[in-house]
C-alpha cells in the first residue's frame, strides 16, 4: 500500500484546513486508515482514524474540530480540521492498517505516508 499526503500548510489560529490522503495498491486489504501527528522529540500520536466499516476513533484533544472520513471509490481519506490551535502544530503522517490472510492465519501490516507539515500560527 503506498500512501500520497497533501493539504498541510500555515495557518493562523482559529482557521481552517483539510489534509488528504490517497491510498494505492493493495487498498482492499486496509482494515482501517487515518492520521498520526508528531512533533520533535515527542512520540508520533494519533490524530483520527477510520475503519473499514466506518468506525472512528479521534484522539480527545482533536474531538469536535477535526472529521475523518473516507471516499471508498477514490480510496482517499480526508481530515477536515476546524477551530485549529498552535498546539495542533506538527508534521501529519498518514497511516493504514492492512490486514490479510486466512482466519487461521491472519497477518497485519502497517503502512506510513510522507509526512505533511501542519503549522499553526498564534
Amino acid at each position: 500500500v503506498q500512501l500520497q499526503a497533501s493539504g498541510g500548510g500555515l495557518v493562523q489560529a482559529g482557521g481552517s484546513l483539510r489534509l488528504s490522503c490517497a491510498a494505492s495498491g493493495r487498498t482492499r486489504h486496509i482494515n482501517a486508515i487515518g492520521w498520526y501527528r508528531q512533533v520533535p522529540a515527542n512520540q508520533r500520536e494519533l490524530v483520527a482514524t477510520v475503519t473499514s466499516d466506518g468506525v472512528t476513533n479521534y484522539a480527545d484533544s482533536t474531538k469536535g474540530r477535526f472529521t475523518i472520513s473516507r471516499d471508498h471509490a477514490k480510496n482517499t481519506v480526508y481530515l477536515q480540521m476546524n477551530s485549529l490551535k498552535p498546539e495542533d502544530t506538527a508534521v501529519y503522517y498518514c497511516y493504514a492498517k492492512v490486514v490479510f490472510g486466512p482466519v487461521e492465519a491472519v497477518k497485519e501490516s502497517e503502512y506510513w505516508g510522507q509526512g505533511t507539515l501542519v503549522t499553526v500560527s498564534s
